[in-house]
C-alpha cells in the first residue's frame, strides 16, 4: 500500500447536490405542445443546447419571450450556460433602466420583430431550414437518437433567476431563486396537487411565464413535475377554449380570476380538464363552483408570494380555509412599528423550501399549525368611523352580485370635507355591470356590506384596465377614479383632442413598416395641451407617474381628459376611440414635485 501524503485525510470529498434540468424519464416523452404539435424531451434539450451555444456575452438575461416554449428554452439555455435570468413583473422603460443598473452586463432575449427594449438585444434563434446551421443541427439530433439519453445536471446552489417585486420606493427589489429552492418548491406543489410524475398531463396557461405564478405553474411545474406545457398564451375566452381543445387530455388549466370569470361568462360548452389552478387574487366560492361544474374538474387556489414561492392551497368550492404545504410553518409576531398595531401581528413563514423566515404582507388568521384564513393585504385594511374591513372583502362582495361583470373598491388619498370642515375619507367603487340599474346595485350592496363602507360615488364603467395577470395597477386605477369623481375643491374633468401627424420628425425609424408614436412625444403633447388649456406655464411641473397601455399610431385622434385634485396635482388619461393609450399624474411645486415614474405594459416604447 502506498504511503498516504501528509494531510491526505483532511482533503474534502464533499460533492454538491445536483438536480436534473428536466425530470422526465424518457427522451421520447412529450414536454411541450407547440402550436398543436408535440415536442419531445430529446428535441427540447437539443433546442436548449443550440440556444445556450448561441447566447451573446453577458451574465444576466432579461427574458421577455412571449411564446412559452421559446421562453422556457431560453430560460434553460441560460441556466445550462451559467447565466442568470432576470424576471421583473413589468417591462417598463424605468424598470429596464433599473435592471441595467442592477446588472450592467444584462441583455434582452426576445421573440418580437419590433422589440424596442433599451438593452443590447438578442433575438431568439429559431432553427429553420433556411438556417445554414439547421442541417447540421438536425443531423446532430438524428445522430443523438441512438446515443445514451443524458439530461444536464444542475448544481442545486446555482442561481437560476432573480425575480423582482416593487419596494416602497418603486424600485424593483431582487429575490434570488436557486435551482435547489425552485425544485423543492415545485416538487412540494406537484405532490400537493397530485401531479407528481403525472406524465401525461399538459398545462395550458393564461398567465405569462415571467410572472412568479406563471413561472412556477406553467414552466417549472412541467419541467420538474415531468409534465408537458402549451406554448401559447390565450387571453380571450375563445382562445382559451381553442387551446384546451388543441392539446390532449388530461389537461391542467392555469389561470387567474379575471380570465376565469370571462371564460365562464360565455354560453359555449367548455372542454373538460383534469385540474384547474387559480391565483393572483382571491376567488369567490360561487365562481369556483361554477368553474368545477363547467370544466368538470376540481379547482385549486394557490397561495404564496414572490419571496416564499407557493406555500398553501385550498379547494375554494369547499371552503375558505387554506392548508399549508408539509414542513411549512407560520408564526404570528407582534408588529415592530406602532402605526401598524391596529392591523394586527405580522405572520412569518419558514420551513420547507423557504430558506429563511419571511414576513408576509397579508392579514392571516391562524386556525391551527396547518390551516389559516386570508383576510387580504394588510395595506388594504381600512378603518372608517371606527369600523374595519379590507378592500379584498369589499371587492369579493361586489363581484358576487348577480349582473356584476367586474368591479373594484378604491380608497382615494384625499379627504372630502363636510359642512363643519372635518375631513372624511369616502370609498369609491368602479363597476362593470351593463344590465344593472344603479339603484338595484346599491340595494344589493347594502345587503352585503356595512353602511359605513357604501361607495360614494358608485361609478359605472365599460371596463377596468387590468393587466395580463388580471391585476389593477394602482396608479392607473387612481387616474380612472379621478376622472369619474369630484372631491371638494376639485374641478370637473376637462377634455380635448389632438393628433400626431404622420410626418412628425420623431417617427422615422420608430418603427419601419409599423410606425408607433414614441411615449415621450405623447407626454409632450399632453403636457403642452393641458398647459395651453389652463393658460399656465408647465415647465416647472414634473411627471409624477405615467403608464402606457397600448400603442399609439400617427394620424389617430387622441382624446385627452384630466382633472385637478385637491393637492393641485393633475391626473390625466389618453384614449384613442374606445382604447386606453396612457394615463398619469403631473405635479407642480405645490404638490411636492415627485420624481418621474413611468410604467409600461409592453405596448408603448
Amino acid at each position: 500500500m502506498d504511503a498516504a501524503t501528509p494531510n491526505q485525510e483532511s482533503v474534502s470529498t464533499e460533492v454538491m447536490p445536483t438536480h436534473p434540468l428536466v425530470f422526465h424519464s424518457s427522451p421520447d416523452q412529450v414536454v411541450a405542445w407547440r402550436d398543436g404539435a408535440p415536442v419531445t424531451v430529446r428535441t427540447f434539450l437539443a433546442d436548449v443546447a443550440r440556444v445556450a451555444a448561441a447566447l451573446p456575452a453577458g451574465g444576466h438575461v432579461f427574458n421577455v419571450c412571449r411564446d412559452r416554449y421559446r421562453f422556457t428554452v431560453s430560460l434553460c439555455a441560460a441556466l445550462v450556460a451559467g447565466r442568470i435570468s432576470l424576471l421583473p413583473s413589468t417591462h417598463t422603460p424605468e424598470t429596464v433602466r433599473q435592471l441595467a443598473s442592477f446588472a450592467p452586463d444584462a441583455f434582452c432575449l426576445h421573440d418580437a420583430p419590433d422589440c424596442a427594449i433599451d438593452l443590447p438585444r438578442f433575438a431568439y434563434p429559431e432553427a429553420t431550414q433556411a438556417d445554414p446551421d439547421a442541417g447540421a443541427a438536425q443531423a446532430a439530433q438524428a445522430a443523438a437518437t441512438d446515443a445514451p439519453f443524458v439530461v444536464p445536471e444542475i448544481d442545486a446552489a446555482r442561481i437560476m433567476a432573480y425575480v423582482f417585486t416593487s419596494g416602497s420606493t418603486g424600485a424593483p427589489v431582487p429575490h434570488r431563486k436557486t435551482w435547489g429552492f425552485l425544485v423543492a418548491n415545485v416538487r412540494a406543489a406537484a405532490a400537493r396537487l397530485g401531479l407528481l410524475d403525472a406524465r401525461a398531463c399538459t398545462i395550458v396557461g393564461t398567465v405569462p411565464p415571467q410572472h412568479m405564478y406563471g413561472f412556477e405553474s406553467t414552466v417549472l411545474l412541467a419541467l420538474i413535475g415531468g409534465l408537458a406545457f402549451s406554448n401559447r398564451l390565450p387571453f380571450y375566452p375563445g382562445d382559451i377554449r381553442t387551446e384546451l381543445e388543441a392539446v390532449p387530455q388530461p389537461r391542467v388549466l392555469v389561470t387567474s380570476p379575471i380570465h376565469l370569470r370571462a371564460l365562464l361568462a360565455t354560453d359555449q360548452p367548455l372542454p373538460e380538464a383534469e385540474l384547474v389552478l387559480c391565483a393572483t387574487a382571491p376567488l369567490a366560492e360561487k365562481l369556483a363552483l361554477e368553474a368545477e361544474t363547467r370544466l368538470t374538474a376540481p379547482l385549486i387556489e394557490i397561495y404564496g408570494s414572490t419571496e416564499t414561492g407557493q406555500i398553501a392551497t385550498r379547494r375554494t368550492a369547499q371552503g375558505a380555509t387554506w392548508e399549508l404545504f408539509p414542513r411549512i410553518r407560520l408564526e404570528a409576531r407582534a408588529s415592530e412599528t406602532p402605526e401598524s398595531d391596529d392591523k394586527g401581528p405580522t405572520v412569518w413563514v419558514s420551513g420547507g423550501h423557504v430558506e429563511e423566515p419571511v414576513p408576509m404582507g397579508d392579514a392571516l388568521e391562524l386556525l391551527d399549525t396547518r390551516r389559516f384564513l386570508l383576510h387580504g393585504r394588510k395595506a388594504d385594511l381600512i378603518n372608517i368611523a371606527g369600523k374595519r374591513t379590507s378592500l379584498a372583502y369589499l371587492n369579493h362582495q361586489l363581484n358576487a352580485i348577480a349582473g356584476v361583470v367586474d368591479g373594484v373598491f378604491f380608497m382615494p388619498e384625499h379627504e372630502e370635507h363636510e359642512g363643519d370642515g372635518e375631513g372624511v375619507k369616502r370609498l369609491v367603487a368602479l363597476v362593470v355591470a351593463p344590465t344593472l340599474a344603479a339603484a338595484d346595485l346599491q340595494r344589493a350592496l347594502r345587503e352585503r356590506i356595512d353602511p359605513a363602507f357604501m361607495p360614494r360615488p358608485l361609478v359605472f364603467v365599460d371596463s377596468l384596465p387590468r393587466n395580463d395577470t388580471g391585476k389593477l395597477p394602482h396608479d392607473v386605477l387612481a387616474a380612472l377614479v379621478a376622472l369619474h369623481t369630484r372631491g371638494a375643491g376639485a374641478k370637473a374633468p376637462r377634455a380635448l383632442s389632438f393628433t400626431i401627424a404622420a410626418d412628425h420628425p420623431a417617427l422615422p425609424g420608430h418603427f419601419p413598416g409599423h410606425p408607433v408614436v414614441p411615449g415621450v412625444v405623447l407626454l409632450d403633447h399632453v403636457i403642452d395641451a393641458i398647459g395651453t388649456s389652463l393658460n399656465r406655464p408647465m415647465d416647472a411641473w414634473k411627471l409624477s407617474s405615467a403608464k402606457f397601455l397600448s400603442p399609439a399610431a400617427p394620424g389617430e385622434t387622441f382624446d385627452l381628459a384630466w382633472d385637478e385634485g385637491t393637492g393641485g396635482a393633475i391626473r390625466f388619461t389618453l384614449r384613442a376611440g374606445a382604447r386606453d393609450v396612457a394615463s398619469g399624474v403631473i405635479a407642480g411645486a405645490m404638490s411636492g414635485g415627485a420624481t418621474a415614474r413611468a410604467t409600461n405594459d409592453g405596448a408603448q416604447p
